[in-house]
């Protein structure tokens, strides 16, 4: 399928940018969650800027099962997509549950520290399988900016992935 030029922007789609954004929160908060989580669950449970305390072998060992569960989550993520939801929907659902998941990890207890990280696991696996196959939807099999669309496209992974070390670890 292709857009109508009236749903074009800078000889794309519209919605190139809307995923393009959306990929680089994505790509964000894994990123920026791999710069601090394990230092936030290692920090003493005391001071200016409180941790949970824990040592450093469980918070490597939750750190493993946080990775593992978010690319293990794109199964049922894909699955739902494919049959149930539609891909936009899907990833709709994937973006809220991720933001959510966010802020609710503001929170200062331990069941919304628990709860923003199921959440965040979520919305990524219900994100992750379902938008590069929405880039690809944007064009015709044969249309020459195809492939551009995609570099645009991982440009936002990149920037999302480089950017959140340097910002989350500032902030």
């Amino acid at each position: 399928m292709t857009s109508s030029p009236e749903k074009q922007w800078l000889g794309h789609p519209k919605g190139l940018f809307v995923l393009f954004m959306t990929e680089l929160w994505e790509r964000f908060s894994f990123y920026g969650m791999r710069a601090i989580l394990v230092l936030y669950l290692t920090a003493s449970v005391t001071g200016l800027n409180p941790g949970l305390g824990w040592t450093n072998a469980e918070a490597l060992t939750f750190y493993g099962w946080y990775g593992f569960s978010v690319y293990m989550a794109s199964l049922p993520g894909g699955y739902l997509a494919d049959r149930f939801l539609g891909q936009k929907k899907t990833v709709l659902i994937g973006a809220l549950l991720l933001a959510i998941g966010h802020l609710i990890l503001a929170i200062q207890t331990m069941w919304a520290f628990y709860l923003g990280i199921f959440l965040i696991v979520l919305g990524v696996g219900l994100l992750k399988p379902n938008i590069s196959t929405m880039v690809g939807g944007l064009y015709a099999q044969h249309d020459p900016r195809r492939d551009k669309g995609f570099t645009i496209f991982y440009i936002g992974i990149n920037l999302g992935a480089a950017f959140a070390p340097i910002m989350v670890g500032w902030v």
